[in-house]
């Protein structure tokens, strides 16, 4: 079983890397392997939702030109996903966001492999990032692993990420509930338990084409200076 660590952060040995460290020193304990991809500091082109990747069933981003690519090639060959970000602005780094945006747009998710995501910050804004990065597993049928806090660290270099005892102490945990999931997935596979059959989607937005009775109305409500005369009535 292995676990693939993306790297959001620019910086290769930064407090970022410093926290799945504590994760995969963890994971090595527990015998689960490891492999690491990191995003780097060069620009990543972000989703412009052409839909070229589905409507030619690709399974990749159309865009080549980065790691995205890369990285949805390894998830077959992985079993879970940790993916860490540095905190901007009280929400992940823009790299590791336009990543994921083409990584699952692209690829549809990866249906029932586990996922977790790791913030690490000076100071403040780590749940936003985490809300936004758990997201992706959440719509993509993709376990999400819980640990002992939020999965969050803090400091400016990884010497003070080290001094964090509770943010090390959630890593570390994190780590071997990653692997004790990988396990039962395992065991329940071995068991001959098969994954949930999916449904086919259905997708709705909130427009919707107006019924022949309710279309003599529609004006009245759409502003009051613009509505047609003819639609208003003395009390």
């Amino acid at each position: 079983m292995k676990v693939l660590l993306i790297n959001g952060s620019p910086h290769a040995k930064g407090c970022t890397w410093r926290a799945l460290l504590e994760v995969e020193k963890t994971l090595h304990m527990e015998d689960i392997e490891t492999e690491w991809l990191h995003i780097g500091f060069e620009p990543v082109r972000g989703c412009m939702g052409c839909g070229m990747c589905r409507k030619n069933k690709l399974g990749k981003c159309i865009f080549g030109e980065d790691a995205v690519n890369v990285a949805i090639a390894r998830m077959e060959q992985c079993d879970g996903l940790i993916v860490g970000t540095p905190v901007h602005y009280a929400s992940a780094a823009g790299g590791i966001t336009s990543f994921l945006d083409r990584m699952f747009y692209s690829s549809k998710g990866f249906p029932y492999k586990p996922g977790a995501a790791v913030a690490s910050c000076r100071r403040g804004g780590s749940i936003g990032a985490l809300d936004q990065l758990n997201k992706y597993f959440t719509i993509s049928n993709m376990p999400v692993v819980p640990s002992a806090y939020w999965n969050m660290v803090f400091g400016n270099t990884p010497q003070e990420v080290e001094q964090d005892k509770e943010g090390m102490m959630v890593m570390r945990t994190l780590g071997r509930n990653m692997a004790w999931m990988l396990k039962s997935i395992e065991a329940g596979r071995q068991a001959g338990l098969a994954v949930p059959q999916p449904e086919k989607k259905v997708r709705t937005n909130f427009i919707r084409k107006l019924e022949p009775e309710e279309k003599d109305f529609a004006p009245y409500f759409t502003s009051y200076n613009k509505v047609d005369k003819k639609y208003q009535e003395e009390d």
